[in-house]
């Protein structure tokens, strides 16, 4: 898959390369953000190449009071279970810096994914539109909990799953209305497992990430084994 099949996609050798041109692109937004609104309103993911990101992220200086944290999606685990999004966001990140805890917005998946979802969907639908969207995707082309072939209510801000293939089945997750509702949109995409997702949304199958819009501006950050030349 060549470097431009599709606009605004940026080879980069390894994925420590991917972590490091994330963590500019959202220290730059954040600045931007800060400057014209006061605030930064985020929206994270969960996997490894985002922990790597928020690694190098703990090691910035920035105006942490003024950032807003927000989760893509979250399992319906316990709210201290290691397996939680929120848990690797905060030792690897949140913990590591002077962040407000009234501005870190975790979704309550403690609470089961009905009761959950209407509690998340009136804090992101106050919060729209998000500076920055974060999304990472599968190996088979899902991204935060919107995975092929489920159907969703398109009217919806955020969803209750209930049949995730990956344990646990339950989980809450952002819509695609609104993580499409962001100034930027960021996707990450390493490792040679994320090949075939790549080669068909660059053929054009509707993949859940493919899904995902941006009323302003779209970077995808691939590193070289995830497009098949590694």
């Amino acid at each position: 898959m060549g470097e431009n099949e599709i606009n605004n996609w940026q080879v980069k050798p390894t994925a420590n390369d991917v972590a490091l041109a994330a963590r500019d692109i959202i220290v730059d937004a954040a600045a931007q953000a800060i400057q014209a609104r006061g605030i930064f309103k985020i929206v994270l993911a969960g996997g490894t190449t985002p922990k790597q990101i928020y690694s190098l992220l703990a090691e910035e200086s920035c105006h942490w009071e003024q950032w807003r944290i927000y989760l893509g999606d979250e399992r319906c685990l316990p709210v201290d279970d290691p397996e939680r999004n929120s848990q690797m966001i905060e030792s690897t990140f949140l913990d590591k810096v002077d962040f407000h805890h009234k501005n870190i917005h975790f979704i309550p998946a403690e609470l089961g994914a009905v009761e959950a979802t209407a509690e998340y969907e009136q804090i992101v639908h106050a919060a729209l539109p998000f500076d920055l969207v974060m999304l990472g995707v599968g190996e088979d082309g899902h991204t935060a909990s919107l995975f092929p072939e489920h159907q969703h209510n398109e009217n919806e801000w955020v969803h209750a799953v209930f049949n995730a293939p990956k344990a646990p089945a339950d989980r809450v997750s952002m819509s695609t209305a609104s993580l499409s509702q962001n100034r930027t949109l960021l996707r990450l995409i390493t490792g040679a497992s994320k090949y075939d997702a790549v080669k068909q949304w660059g053929d054009g199958k509707d993949l859940p990430i493919a899904r995902i819009s941006t009323l302003d501006n779209e970077i995808t950050l691939l590193d070289q084994s995830a497009t098949g030349k590694a």
